[in-house]
């Protein structure tokens, strides 16, 4: 194959070797004839280089320059015979050969029989030290690394041991003052015990919880072995705190509500204890809001925590006049199998009016519980994960309560990506509202379907029962499935081809709507952007050709 000026042919199927004898001689340009006969011998010994480091050592070399119009060195290969690994002693001595989380070693491509790779055995030095380093064995050492090569005979013998030595453990956690927080707050924050075995994942994920918390600008935590006493390494950490408040503010739009502007304020820290608030506003033509929060950390305060919440919310949307007014308290927590649950409680006031119906009042204490779980590879872009979540609140006339209502939403979504790049996203939404008097059930929380983020191809929240005067009412019961399949066009852009059907009805023998279309995927450094042509196949429930346009998280 030609690279440059100079040209390999291995012969017969040999693509590592063509490939590593490339990579070795490099791109060769401007050279006369008369250098490229000098550069011959240097190329050859490149070759030869190439070939012995994966395990061809007896090759047959055959060169010539062609004295063209662009003069070139071809190089003609034989590889011959591969030398063979005939002995191999690889060993871990010491307490790491019965430690679990050391693991097996991988030396299926180094064991007796196989060609010599020279990276294989380098990598697996390197992955023994490496090994070693993170578990805490910081006086392993090798005590023979010997690699012996007879090209004559064709054979290697390896001799690997190494010998780990004690293992080290981690000590107390100590903060350095002038961080400005209680030290029990920190504390909460280390999740292992003085006196366990070191492990260099255990201090990452402090300093990742500590970098996460939101408190902080920089954090540097310092283990070194060189520090310990008797093997036990203490641990400082040194802590930058960050500005205590921050202001944003943006614009956006999407096809469900137009042209939006949305501000936040967030004041990361009140007092030393880490309490935080915050409050945001959204605005646009149908709907505004107002909201503050109140945030108390609990243990361990990277996943727990209570919020205190109140809320100011007017939509306008097709037949339903709102104004929302909500006081609520959540409780967050964490479970040990990777579930997240909230327990809650919020005081729903609501007005409205639907239809041409009079206008009404709702006054709702609803006390609730959630579950949630989150996997993905990645935040912003996944490229497999799922997401689950199911809800339940409910309201008794007994306790402040204008009617008895239990609510249940679960949500399930699920991405796979397979081949090159070709990605397969499903989900699924449904409801339920069990309620004696459905007609008090305020539109807050009955059930409407359509937009960019339900069936796509229907006008947002349209899909719903009507009254006797055609008014979208919402229903008791709501249903929303979706697949899309995405096409890679580069690291950034993706084409989709989806298929939506859904509905908000009253009866689960009612007709679901479906949609169908084709978008393109924008991923942008906040996040995916997706662009939709949606065609609503039901024309009776108000399909139609609609654009879609929205942003955020695929799961």
């Amino acid at each position: 194959m030609a690279w440059g000026q100079v040209e390999v042919r291995i012969e017969g199927d040999f693509p590592a070797l063509q490939q590593n004898a490339e990579a070795f001689i490099g791109e060769v340009e401007g050279r006369s004839a008369s250098n490229l006969r000098r550069y011959a011998s240097t190329a050859t010994e490149q070759v030869r280089q190439a070939l012995r480091a994966l395990g061809y050592y007896r090759p047959q070399i055959d060169w010539q320059v062609i004295d063209d119009e662009l003069p070139r060195l071809e190089l003609t290969v034989k590889p011959g015979e591969p030398v063979r690994i005939t002995s191999s002693n690889i060993r871990i001595l010491g307490p790491a050969a019965d430690d679990k989380e050391f693991g097996a070693l991988q030396t299926t491509r180094l064991r007796e029989g196989e060609i010599l790779n020279h990276s294989y055995y380098s990598s697996l030095k390197s992955s023994i030290q490496n090994r070693a380093l993170r578990l805490g064995y910081f006086e392993g050492a090798y005590t023979e690394q010997k690699l012996r090569v007879d090209p004559d005979e064709g054979t290697v013998t390896i001799e690997l041991i190494y010998e780990s030595g004690p293992r080290y453990r981690l000590g107390n956690v100590r903060f350095e003052e002038g961080h400005g927080f209680e030290e029990q707050l920190l504390q909460r924050f280390v999740v292992f015990e003085p006196g366990v075995p070191y492990h260099a994942d255990k201090l990452a994920r402090l300093n990742g919880d500590l970098s996460n918390s939101g408190y902080f600008s920089q954090v540097l935590v310092d283990a070194r072995p060189d520090a310990a006493a008797e093997r036990e390494i203490p641990v400082v950490v040194r802590l930058t705190r960050r500005d205590p408040r921050s202001v944003a503010a943006g614009l956006g739009f999407s096809t469900d509500v137009g042209p939006r502007f949305r501000g936040t304020w967030t004041e990361h820290w009140t007092n030393p204890m880490g309490h935080r608030r915050g409050a945001e506003t959204e605005l646009s033509a149908p709907r505004q809001s107002l909201s503050t929060w109140y945030e108390l950390p609990l243990d361990p305060p990277m996943t727990d925590s209570i919020r205190l919440t109140a809320g100011y919310q007017r939509e306008d949307i097709e037949d339903v006049e709102s104004e929302l007014l909500t006081f609520g308290q959540q409780w967050q927590h964490a479970l040990d199998d990777g579930w997240t649950r909230i327990l809650s409680v919020r005081w729903e006031g609501e007005r409205f009016k639907i239809g041409e119906d009079e206008r009404e009042t709702s006054k709702l204490l609803l006390p609730g519980v959630g579950f949630s779980k989150l996997s993905a590879d990645s935040p912003l872009d996944p490229s497999r994960g799922y997401r689950l979540q199911v809800d339940v609140t409910g309201a008794n006339r007994n306790l402040f309560s204008d009617t008895d209502i239990l609510q249940v939403i679960g949500l399930a979504r699920g991405l796979i990506t397979v081949g090159n790049g070709h990605r397969f996203l499903g989900r699924l939404q449904v409801g339920g509202i069990a309620t004696n008097q459905f007609s008090d059930v305020p539109p807050s929380l009955r059930f409407f379907a359509g937009g960019d983020q339900s069936v796509r191809g229907y006008g947002y929240q349209t899909l719903s029962p009507e009254d006797g005067n055609g008014a979208t009412i919402g229903g008791r019961y709501l249903i929303v499935a979706g697949a899309e399949y995405q096409f890679p066009l580069s690291d950034s852009w993706r084409l989709a081809a989806f298929v939506d059907e859904g509905n908000s009805v009253d009866n689960l023998s009612d007709p679901l709507a479906t949609g169908v279309g084709v978008g393109i995927r924008w991923i942008s450094p906040v996040g995916p952007i997706r662009f939709d042509i949606a065609k609503g196949l039901d024309e009776e429930l108000g399909g139609d050709w609609r654009l879609h346009f929205s942003m955020g998280p695929e799961l």
